[in-house]
């Protein structure tokens, strides 16, 4: 089963958030539906970067990869490579 790791962006607060899920269109439904608590004041959420892993764990080891990394430098990081 593959799992998705995102970043997604809001120009409304200029912040982007990193997550990981089974469902990657449900999930950004939810955060642009206010359902999130942390993500509710962005509306609306643009992906950025799309990540597909081999399962769960993979996508819980990168997204906390790049939540220590930072989002922003991550996505400055891919660019170089």
């Amino acid at each position: 089963m593959f799992y998705f790791v995102y970043i997604i962006y809001s120009e409304t607060i200029e912040k982007y958030y990193t997550g990981s899920c089974k469902d990657f269109q449900e999930r950004l439904s939810q955060h642009n539906g206010g359902y999130s608590r942390y993500t509710k004041a962005g509306i609306p959420w643009i992906l950025v970067k799309l990540i597909t892993t081999q399962n769960r764990t993979e996508a819980l080891q990168l997204e906390n990869k790049i939540k220590k990394r930072g989002a922003k430098r991550f996505l400055i990081d891919l660019e170089k490579q």
